[in-house]
């Protein structure tokens, strides 16, 4: 049935309102058990069509198991689907900018499944959100078992349209979400499969297409991933996180109002906007640097007011249901020196020695306390930690991870920048089990639905 702009609506509608499963009365365990499987697509004859979200957020290195773990997440479902003679066309972004191309991506994913991928470039006339014909008739031209990869999806401004829209403005986007739906139905394929675990934004891709298909399902590396690690990890006590943006601080509010973890570790640029409100909660001053001038307004790095005061509100809350901040206390700056308070005219791009002794020692608490039982999730960098200047915060924290597991707790990593420290810096068995993504676990150790799976939520209820 084709979406239309009535309906869609409410589906965006319901999206961009992301309610607590309180409210919704839709829990994690809802989603999963309302969205079919990979396994309910095994009928699907030859020859069909079917639209993979792959987690194509990749930079492969010279050689396979560089940098692509997320690729090789997806060949178990990508094999199924061979196996069983589907033209499969996989679609996803890579990083948040246009420009960035899935040329790479598509070569490793041919050297992972031993065929050649080609990559359509050009896929899309924007002008009029019209899939070009070219894609349908490469598409038909494909024999049965083919791989195909579309270019960035981001390069589109379509796939971008719900990133900043509110609920309020369901009604102008519809037609436009409608048209893209219907069109990937028309053109290219009317059966969907998610095999994006880390595909955890608002992008049309994940949660608009799918209201065009005929049949969804989740990919089996995702399913295991949500089924197994992800319940273990919602039991988690202690939390690890970081980030550049201040949109942490939404995430950071969800684990709070969820009221499970006790114990939270913040550090990077965001965690600038809780150090000045803890300082103002208790009459004193604290200066963020270069993140509190105006004038860097536009910087990704920038704090606004407005944040310190949802920070100053957060470590209210959190403090009163029990929850206890650890935060840096001095940091590394551009020159590489370390200081305990900036200036206006200074960055930090590291946490100091200082800081990964006070990390240690309240892990020291928190090890006492959990009594060899308990759950951590580790998220993200301390630091700039490409840069040797600035990776012993990193570098040091990954040894505390040890420490947690060697006491009896399980410990989880998300993917990304987290799991590229694990790699560099310590070792498989120092921890129980790394994603290959720490926003969407994030998002399940919040309160709020995973977008993508509230999308094959309602498109299976269709």
């Amino acid at each position: 049935m084709a979406a239309t702009a009535e309906t869609l609506v409410p589906w965006i509608r319901t999206l961009l309102t992301a309610p607590p499963a309180s409210v919704s009365g839709l829990k994690l365990q809802d989603y999963l058990k309302g969205i079919p499987r990979l396994q309910s697509l095994a009928d699907v004859p030859s020859g069909t069509p079917v639209l993979v979200r792959g987690d194509v957020d990749a930079k492969p290195g010279a050689a396979i198991g560089e940098g692509d773990i997320r690729l090789r997440s997806m060949v178990d479902t990508l094999e199924f689907g061979r196996k069983r003679g589907w033209k499969q066309i996989i679609f996803g972004h890579i990083g948040r900018k246009p420009e960035g191309s899935l040329n790479k991506v598509a070569k490793r994913l041919g050297e992972l499944l031993k065929t050649d991928v080609p990559l359509i470039s050009d896929w899309l006339d924007e002008s009029s959100t019209t899939i070009l014909d070219s894609v349908k008739a490469t598409i038909d031209k494909a024999p049965p078992g083919a791989v195909i990869v579309l270019e960035n999806t981001r390069k589109y401004g379509v796939e971008r349209v719900l990133w900043e829209a509110a609920p309020e403005d369901a009604e102008k986007v519809a037609p436009q979400m409608a048209k893209l739906a219907n069109e990937f139905a028309t053109k290219v394929a009317t059966v969907y499969v998610n095999e994006a675990l880390s595909a955890g934004s608002m992008d049309a891709s994940t949660t608009v297409v799918p209201a065009g298909m005929s049949k969804v399902a989740l990919g089996g590396y995702v399913a295991k991933e949500f089924d197994g690690p992800m319940q273990q990890c919602l039991a988690a006590d202690f939390v690890f996180f970081s980030g550049l943006k201040t949109d942490k601080l939404d995430d950071l509010r969800a684990v709070v109002d969820r009221g499970t973890v006790k114990w939270v570790f913040v550090a990077g640029n965001f965690v600038l906007a809780l150090l000045k409100a803890d300082a103002e909660l208790s009459g004193k001053q604290f200066c963020m640097g270069l993140a509190e001038k105006p004038e860097n307004a536009k910087q990704p790095w920038y704090i606004h007011p407005d944040r310190v005061a949802q920070a100053k509100q957060l470590l209210q809350d959190g403090r009163a249901k029990g929850i206890k901040f650890f935060m840096p206390v001095d940091f590394t700056l551009a020159d590489g020196s370390v200081t305990d308070a900036m200036t206006l005219e200074q960055q930090q791009f590291d946490v100091g020695p200082k800081t990964s002794q006070h990390f240690a020692d309240a892990i020291t608490q928190y090890l006492a306390a959990a009594g060899g039982k308990g759950v951590a999730f580790y998220n993200g960098v301390l630091g700039m930690f490409e840069d040797p200047k600035f990776e012993n915060g990193t570098k040091n924290f990954m040894s505390q991870l040890k420490r947690l597991k060697d006491a009896g707790i399980e410990v989880y990593i998300g993917g990304g920048e987290g799991g590229a420290a694990m790699e560099k810096y310590g070792k498989p068995e120092w921890i129980t089990h790394c994603f290959t993504a720490g926003g969407t676990v994030l998002n399940a150790l919040g309160s709020a639905p995973v977008p993508y799976l509230q999308a094959l939520y309602m498109a299976a209820k269709k």
